[in-house]
């Protein structure tokens, strides 16, 4: 019995031996700095391992961001139909080639990307990874073993005519550039959140505060319109900086000379591009000035902050306005999710505008990383540029992952107080600004020192002295009337 268990347990026993014995072998590649050893399965080589080796840092890898994985597909791809175009790249090792990285947009093989985002060398690790997984890749198409670089080489064919100097940042604008439409798409939902709420409140009259004080009437509809419009014009900034990632400095080379690629390859790898990213993108005038400033990164950061500062005021706006229930402004209740404390019992925190500030906050702080990074790269190049790349793309994945929770758990399920924004009205002595055109000034302001020093309201007094009818108090108190809003 045990003899027959054991047979049938065979083939299983010897799947199990061969692939064992397939993940310890390995292949031999080289570099400048000598051999190194290879996981046979494996598709990147030697410069990807030197650098799994140099740069444990984060543990964040570049297929973190499978944006950026398909940026650098799509920069070889245009690469490479550039050097054909030039007559450069042989048509056979271009067809193996174009297949590869239509392989890696489409989304496979990113687990073969596996550099740390953090490392010196402004990136060649990167690069580099980039190389020998998409020509190993090309290789297995190509009907040949990994590592045969004679027919299809990382540096001399996946590299031709290129630098890390000029491929990684502009990886990293077409990184962006495809982050930024996700990005944008669920800020306008944010967004289009707000402004339905405003139309869900436009009949609600409130105190409008300037400096935490009672100022003039407005509506709840004027203020969650005010929230969404304030987003608007932040989104419409992000969408505006895209035109700093549009230019590329393909052909660059090392230094902006353009050394190692062929006269022509430039202008066709920035129209190949445009074709693939399906971007505006074009080559830029001064191609040593692209390769040493980072002016793109700066602008287009400087729009994330820009929409973190707006999204973290009104953060704090709502944390304000649902403060209580009973202490507090409570004008509004913002969807309870969660018990709010270990001790305090019935108690429920804003969290979803607290953890919506602390992305802003990162974000902001993020900026100030690339600011940093940006002003200190020496002479023609930055070498700076991954963290500033790991700082940008943390951003933006930040916002991508928050803002719908923020906007599902959060701004959807706002409710008004009604009968507390009506306490405020009757009793406010900040109505009393909209009372100058009927009583005049002196009399108003009789009214409004009565109403602070007896706790009565300026509605209240009215009534008393039978200053204005009831008729005349209900027209004074349209909404549409007292805060400017058209019929």
């Amino acid at each position: 019995m045990k003899q027959l268990k054991y047979i049938q347990l065979l083939p299983l026993l010897l799947l199990v031996s061969v692939q064992a014995t397939q993940a310890q072998k390995t292949r031999t590649e080289s570099d400048l700095l000598g051999k190194k050893e290879i996981p046979f399965d494996a598709y990147y080589g030697v410069q990807t391992l030197r650098a799994l080796e140099n740069f444990q840092v984060s543990g964040v890898k570049t297929n973190f961001y499978p944006d950026y994985v398909r940026a650098y597909a799509m920069v070889k791809l245009a690469a490479a139909r550039a050097n054909a175009d030039v007559g450069r790249l042989k048509k056979d090792r271009l067809a193996a080639i174009e297949k590869a990285c239509q392989a890696v947009i489409d989304g496979k093989y990113h687990d073969q990307f596996l550099t740390d985002l953090y490392q010196g060398g402004a990136g060649t690790s990167a690069n580099m990874n980039a190389n020998e997984v998409l020509a190993n890749i090309a290789l297995e198409m190509m009907g040949k073993k990994k590592g045969e670089y004679q027919f299809i080489e990382p540096h001399d064919d996946l590299n031709m005519g290129q630098s890390t100097n000029d491929v990684y940042p502009t990886t990293i604008h077409v990184a962006l550039l495809l982050h930024n439409d996700k990005l944008i798409k669920e800020a306008q939902a944010l967004s289009q959140a707000f402004h339905k709420k405003g139309d869900q409140f436009k009949d609600l009259l409130k105190m409008g505060r300037t400096e935490g004080q009672d100022a003039v009437p407005m509506t709840l509809g004027q203020e969650f319109h005010g929230f969404g419009n304030q987003l608007d014009a932040a989104i419409d900034i992000l969408r505006k900086t895209e035109a700093y990632l549009y230019e590329e400095n393909m052909g660059a080379t090392a230094i902006g000379t353009g050394l190692t690629a062929s006269p022509g390859y430039a202008e066709k790898c920035a129209v190949h591009l445009a074709k693939i990213t399906g971007k505006p993108m074009h080559l830029a005038k001064d191609l040593v000035a692209a390769t040493s400033s980072m002016q793109a990164f700066v602008m287009y950061s400087a729009a994330l902050k820009n929409y973190a500062v707006a999204l973290s005021k009104i953060s704090s706006d709502l944390i304000f306005l649902a403060s209580g229930p009973r202490n507090g402004i409570f004008e509004i209740n913002l969807p309870a999710l969660q018990p709010g404390s270990s001790i305090m019992p019935g108690k429920v925190n804003p969290v979803m505008p607290e953890l919506m500030n602390q992305i802003c906050f990162k974000v902001i702080g993020n900026d100030v990383t690339v600011t940093i990074a940006s002003q200190d790269g020496l002479l023609q190049l930055n070498a700076y540029e991954p963290v500033v790349a790991v700082a940008i793309m943390e951003s933006q994945a930040l916002f991508y992952k928050s803002l719908p929770l923020f906007r599902k758990n959060c701004i959807d399920g706002i409710t008004a107080n009604e009968k507390v924004l009506e306490r405020y009205i009757e009793t406010t002595v900040g109505i009393v600004t909209a009372l100058n055109p009927v009583l005049g000034y002196e009399k108003t302001t009789e009214l409004a020192k009565e109403a602070l020093a007896s706790g009565k309201g300026i509605l209240e007094l009215i009534r008393e002295k039978k200053l204005m009818t009831e008729d005349e108090i209900k027209k004074l108190m349209n909404p549409a009337t007292l805060t400017g809003q058209k019929q």
